[in-house]
């Protein structure tokens, strides 16, 4: 009977992989030089985990979606917003959180694969659509817990991801970081008032 993968190395080997394909990007990832940078081979990261796309995927999948859990450990402690002024100042933490240096550093590797996903969703998965779907999802929760219908709490959920995601990768481009935050509180000064019309 063949051995099992240990769970624990395997582990530690999505960590080293997480952080090399930070460092290094993803385009020309390669599994020998990746492998030798990591003290093993190319044939044990197959075993481990079958193709070097479920590899990278699944190294990214869970830190990819740090600020996601982290929004959702606030809502834990804080509670549901339970007003529009409440919802905003929601809606601020969860920006602030992105100029976290740890965070604000992997963003460019972020985009780089949900771009492969979408130009190659054989390869990486659906990752794009998971990352729009979870968070549209989870502030979709919020605007339901205002007294929003269930269709205009989503409407309002896709036009705030939407927007928050394109005001992220924006200084990507230009490096105006002060002007995307700007343009955010420029959102929600403009989004706010209709939050006060829940039907």
């Amino acid at each position: 009977m063949p051995r099992r993968p240990d769970p624990a190395k395997r582990r530690d080997l999505l960590e080293q992989i997480r952080e090399y394909v930070m460092r290094n990007g993803l385009a020309d990832l390669s599994l020998r030089p990746l492998a030798r940078a990591l003290g093993t081979s190319d044939r044990m990261l197959l075993y481990y985990f079958g193709s070097k796309e479920r590899m990278v995927a699944e190294a990214l999948g869970v830190y990819e979606r740090l600020p996601l859990r982290r929004t959702r450990e606030l809502l834990e402690t804080t509670g549901q917003p339970t007003d529009p002024a409440g919802l905003r100042r929601f809606m601020e933490q969860v920006w602030r959180q992105f100029g976290d240096p740890e965070v604000r550093a992997a963003l460019p590797l972020h985009l780089e694969i949900m771009s492969a996903s979408v130009l190659h969703p054989d390869r990486y998965g659906p990752v794009m659509h998971s990352v729009v779907s979870q968070w549209t999802a989870l502030l979709t929760s919020v605007f339901r817990d205002l007294g929003m219908t269930p269709d205009r709490a989503r409407s309002q959920a896709t036009l705030l991801t939407g927007a928050t995601l394109g005001l992220l990768i924006t200084p990507l481009a230009n490096g105006q970081w002060d002007q995307a935050q700007e343009a955010f509180h420029a959102l929600l000064d403009s989004l706010e008032p209709g939050w006060h019309t829940t039907a």
